[in-house]
């Protein structure tokens, strides 16, 4: 990575670097956010056309859910071994190969095509995952949740601009509807491509002796709050995705308009992230674990008004709470994360996280489209409740062993005291 993508970066003014780049993050985030909005708003009705079998028509949903999750272990190596940069740079060129692949998939009629294009729009969703982390990387303790949020907010314009772009251009090249879409699509990962430039990526300071290597992957996954936190990020990510997969198609299916359908996915895409401008000062003050709690509930509560009707209220209230309490559940599991790693760990601790959360994504994404043609949108809602229920007991049980043992005696609090021996050989939490 060229030298002047980086800079050097103090304790002194690690905050001040962390707001700016959290800042340029953001608006990165909203324009890699429409490359989602696009695929996931339109690829499931472009291929119940194009793979005529219904029971396939999220097919190339669930294909993009696995190019994130087989791009997350990529993404986490490129960063590592060239710098932040190179690995978000990849992510925004396969962003422009999507849209092209798509594009010519509405050209051709080709259902493999819609399926390889949304493949790699998924890799391009497994790079500005990571956004959130980098945002992180100089920030203190206190200002991580509001650095992760501050990203995530960015998401607000892409709950917008996502779907006026699909609104605005799925006409425009008769008689290949969404294909301008997708071209469109193509030409907004190029601009966000140029923007990533501007991000100052901190680099370690010089060192004389070898830089320390971190702890084995295998004592990482032994620490009980990073288990959780991957259970709770499993939880709210997937069954996330899960519904939001199939509500589209549920809602043309119930004969709501394709603008419906997009709009409503607009309001889930926009609950989903404006809670970010105050979800890290609520983490601040409640702490992380209620907030988690509350997002987790708030998922379920979103199945609960899924369930309650067919109108196009009850989808666009169940898609806001949905999106709602996604943001407060992953925004605080994510916080999660960054307390159980040290430093030169944290490429290889949030790959792994990501990769498990996405992996169940996947397994999710294929057997939703799966649930809706044979069982109805009902079933895809009832599947929601036990995942809930699990990570919240995890979280509860978590809080409650935490709640009773002496603060003294935790790992972390001999790391923060300056223990460099302690953290190379045991949990942090």
């Amino acid at each position: 990575m060229p030298a002047t993508a980086e800079t050097s970066c103090s304790a002194a003014d690690g905050d001040r670097l962390a707001r700016r780049n959290a800042t340029i993050l953001a608006l990165c985030q909203a324009l890699a956010g429409a490359n989602n909005t696009v695929i996931v708003g339109t690829a499931g009705i472009v291929g119940s056309v194009l793979a005529g079998d219904k029971s396939l028509a999220t097919l190339p949903i669930s294909t993009f859910v696995v190019g994130v999750w087989v791009a997350t272990l990529p993404i986490g190596v490129l960063a590592k071994r060239f710098g932040r940069l190179v690995a978000f740079e990849a992510g925004a060129f396969c962003g422009m190969i999507a849209g092209l692949l798509c594009a010519l998939a509405v050209l051709k009629g080709s259902f493999v095509l819609l399926c390889a294009g949304s493949t790699f729009g998924g890799f391009y969703a497994a790079g500005h995952q990571s956004y959130r982390f980098a945002a992180a990387d100089t920030a203190s303790p206190a200002f991580k949740p509001r650095a992760i949020s501050w990203v995530l907010a960015g998401g607000v314009l892409a709950g917008v601009f996502g779907p006026q772009l699909v609104i605005l251009t799925k006409d425009m090249w008769q008689p290949y509807m969404f294909a301008a879409s997708y071209l469109a699509q193509a030409v907004v990962a190029l601009v966000a491509a140029v923007v990533l430039t501007l991000v100052k990526f901190p680099r370690p300071p010089a060192v004389r002796e070898p830089l320390p290597r971190g702890r084995a992957l295998t004592i990482i996954l032994r620490q009980p709050k990073f288990l959780v936190a991957i259970v709770c990020g499993i939880a709210s990510y997937s069954m996330m995705n899960f519904v939001m997969t199939s509500a589209p198609v549920a809602m043309v299916a119930c004969n709501h308009s394709i603008t419906d359908a997009t709009l409503g996915l607009q309001w889930h895409v926009m609950a989903m992230y404006a809670p970010s401008f105050f979800t890290g000062s609520l983490i601040a003050r409640y702490g992380t674990f209620r907030i988690v709690g509350l997002g987790l509930s708030i998922i379920g509560a979103s199945a609960v008004v899924g369930l309650s009707g067919l109108t196009i209220w009850h989808f666009w209230s169940a898609l806001v709470l949905l999106g709602i309490g996604w943001n407060f559940s992953f925004v605080g599991a994510t916080a999660m994360v960054t307390d159980c790693h040290l430093p030169e760990e944290r490429n290889k601790v949030q790959s792994v996280n990501d990769f498990f959360i996405f992996g169940a994504m996947a397994v999710g994404s294929f057997s939703s489209g799966q649930l809706l043609a044979r069982y109805g949108w009902t079933m895809v809602n009832e599947v929601v409740f036990p995942f809930v229920l699990v990570a919240l007991v995890l979280l509860a049980a978590l809080a409650l062993v935490r709640r009773w043992r002496p603060a003294a005696a935790r790992p972390e609090v001999a790391w923060q005291a300056g223990d460099k021996d302690y953290g190379a050989t045991a949990p942090l939490h």
